[in-house]
C-alpha cells in the first residue's frame, strides 16, 4: 500500500449490496446481477476484481461511480454515501471514449471545464501531461494516438480531478500484450505517484497479482465475493517467480481454470 496515501485517497466500503435488471420483456420479472456483495478498501490501496464474465464486476464499478441505483444496500466514500456521480470518484473505461475533435490537452482539460474550474486549474494540464508521458502531443488528435497513449490520456483526464478513488474497467483490456504489460507499469506508477484509491477490474489473472494489495474473486452470476486474497509479494514484481506463478496456480484452481494455457 502507498504510505503517503492519506491526502489523496479515500476508504470505500460496500455493504450488502444487491442489483437487478428486468429480464426480457416482462416488466416485472427481474435478474439478480449482484447479491449481498460487501467490500472494504483502505485508503491508498489497490485492489482488483476478478471473475467469469457476467458475474456483475462492471455494475459493482457503476454503482461505485453513481451510474446506476443499487436495489438495496450501503455504498460509503470514506463516511459520505454514495448517492451520485461525483468528481472525488473517477472512472475509465476500457474504451478510453476520448472527444475525437478535441486535441490531447482539450481531452485532459474536459472535466475542468466542464465543472467551471478550467481558468483556476489550466496550469495542472502541463502537469498531468508530463505525469503520463504525454509532452509534446498536447496538439496531437485521438486519432494520431497509439491504444496505449490514448488510454494515457483517458487516465490523465480522471486524475487531474484529484479523485479520492479511481475505478478502473478493464481499462488496458484491448492493448496488445507487450503494450498492456507497459501500462500495468504506468498505472502502478501512477498509483504510487498520486497515492489515490484504486480498484481494477480484470479477467487477467496475472494482471491483478502483478498490481493488486488484494484481489477480490466473485462468482459467477448474481456475483458475490467469493474469497478475498492479499498478494504479499515485493514490489516490483517478477512473473517468472516461484511465488508468483504459485498464486497464479491457486487463483486458476479457484476459477476452475486449472491447466488452462490463458489467464483470461
Amino acid at each position: 500500500m502507498v504510505a503517503a496515501a492519506a491526502t489523496e485517497a479515500s476508504s470505500l466500503r460496500v455493504r450488502t449490496l444487491s442489483k437487478s435488471f428486468p429480464a426480457g420483456d416482462n416488466a416485472h420479472e427481474r435478474r439478480l446481477a449482484i447479491d449481498a456483495v460487501s467490500l472494504s478498501l483502505a485508503a491508498g490501496e489497490l485492489v482488483s476484481l476478478l471473475g467469469p464474465s457476467g458475474c456483475g464486476k462492471s455494475t459493482l464499478l457503476r454503482l461505485l461511480a453513481g451510474l446506476e441505483v443499487p436495489d438495496s444496500g450501503e455504498l460509503l466514500i470514506g463516511e459520505d454515501p454514495i448517492t451520485e456521480p461525483g468528481e472525488e470518484r473517477g472512472l475509465v473505461f476500457q474504451d478510453p471514449n476520448l472527444f475525437p475533435w478535441l486535441t490531447v490537452r482539450r481531452n485532459i482539460e474536459a472535466g475542468l471545464v466542464a465543472r467551471g474550474v478550467l481558468h483556476e486549474k489550466r496550469d495542472e494540464v502541463d502537469e498531468f501531461m508530463r505525469l503520463v508521458g504525454l509532452e509534446g502531443f498536447g496538439n496531437s488528435y485521438p486519432h494520431h494516438l497509439s491504444g496505449g497513449m490514448a488510454q494515457r490520456v483517458a487516465l490523465a483526464r480522471a486524475l487531474i480531478n484529484h479523485p479520492k478513488v479511481l475505478l478502473l474497467d478493464e481499462p488496458l483490456g484491448a492493448l496488445d500484450a507487450f503494450t498492456r504489460m507497459r501500462m500495468q507499469d504506468e498505472v502502478l506508477r501512477l498509483w504510487q505517484a498520486r497515492g489515490t484509491t484504486m480498484l481494477l477490474v480484470t479477467h487477467d489473472i496475472d494482471e491483478a497479482i502483478y498490481m493488486s494489495d488484494r484481489i477480490v474473486i466473485m462468482t459467477t452470476r448474481p456475483g458475490r465475493i467469493d474469497r478475498v486474497i492479499p498478494v504479499p509479494l515485493d514490489r516490483p514484481r517478477d512473473r517468472s517467480s516461484h511465488d508468483f506463478l504459485q498464486l497464479r496456480g491457486n487463483i486458476l484452481e479457484l476459477l476452475h481454470f486449472a491447466g488452462s494455457a490463458t489467464s483470461d
